[in-house]
């Protein structure tokens, strides 16, 4: 069995020491970038790898392209096989905050086009409530190669694309921030508050039940919809602040079975790089 969307805890303790499956901790904290690392020094999942969201999932070299570019695909392969992963290798990826930073490698995944990729659904607070076991043992890896891809350039858009998009109403622009960063009340990560014009608010959160958990599928699909409001799946374009947390809105879809959504990695942090691109806030 694959598992491409989401994995419940009581699964992945089932296969712990199984070669066939790969973890992933991937913690971080934008206030603290090192944060995630020493967490992870500390206590994690058995045999996890830890994943660093502007190391190992961004790239920096690109001035302007937003605050966690998509890194090189050729190179993020090459890092998969180094740690582990090969084309049958079934994925696990894990944070203690519901998600909103291991969607990112999620997403990174099937932008490569492996399917077997799943978030632990509750992430480590619901692991370490049920009392699953947890080492600061670094894990025995042995490399092997993952294959090379050049990243579906259908899964994602640049800003000129989003732009142009939302100028001829060609996709609906979801911004999964919170809604005091959307309607500029209360921005404490990026220079400038807002949104981009026309695009509607989504807050990853919402895609949550009271447990840390995603909504049943169904509910995940009378949500969305609502949002759509008739707008096909595939002319949706998600982004947060910087392409991380937006990937939790994507993964909801495809729980809610509305495939083709694109991710926009730039995000807020590259589209007000530009000051001619315009800035909305209020409602």
């Amino acid at each position: 069995m694959i598992y491409g969307t989401i994995v419940r805890t009581s699964d992945l303790a089932s296969r712990l020491g199984d070669p066939h499956w790969v973890v992933f901790d991937c913690r971080h904290t934008l206030t603290d970038p090192d944060a995630g690392r020493r967490a992870y020094a500390r206590e994690h999942i058995p045999a996890a790898r830890f994943a660093h969201v502007e190391e190992d999932l961004s790239e920096h070299s690109r001035p302007g392209a937003g605050r966690h570019p998509l890194p090189d695909p050729h190179r993020f392969a090459e890092k998969l096989g180094r740690w582990g992963v090969g084309d049958s290798t079934q994925v696990v990826v894990y944070d203690d905050s519901f998600g909103s930073m291991a969607v990112r490698m999620w997403w990174m995944l099937k932008w490569l086009g492996h399917e077997a990729v799943a978030l632990l659904d509750g992430g480590l607070p619901k692991w370490k409530r049920e009392g699953r076991p947890l080492t600061a043992d670094p894990p025995e890896i042995f490399p092997t190669v993952f294959p090379r891809s050049t990243g579906a350039r259908s899964m994602w858009v640049d800003a000129r694309e989003a732009a142009e998009g939302m100028a001829k109403g060609t996709i609906r622009l979801i911004d999964a921030r919170s809604p005091e960063r959307f309607h500029g009340e209360k921005e404490t990560i990026d220079p400038v508050a807002g949104h981009v014009p026309g695009a509607v608010n989504h807050p990853f959160e919402d895609n949550l039940g009271l447990d840390g958990t995603f909504l049943p599928p169904d509910e995940l699909r009378e949500a969305y919809r609502a949002l759509l409001n008739g707008v096909p799946a595939e002319k949706v374009v998600q982004m947060c602040g910087s392409g991380v947390t937006a990937c939790h809105n994507l993964l909801a879809m495809e729980i809610a079975g509305l495939k083709g959504a694109r991710l926009y990695p730039g995000s807020w942090s590259e589209w007000i790089a530009d000051p001619l691109r315009p800035a909305a806030r209020g409602e």
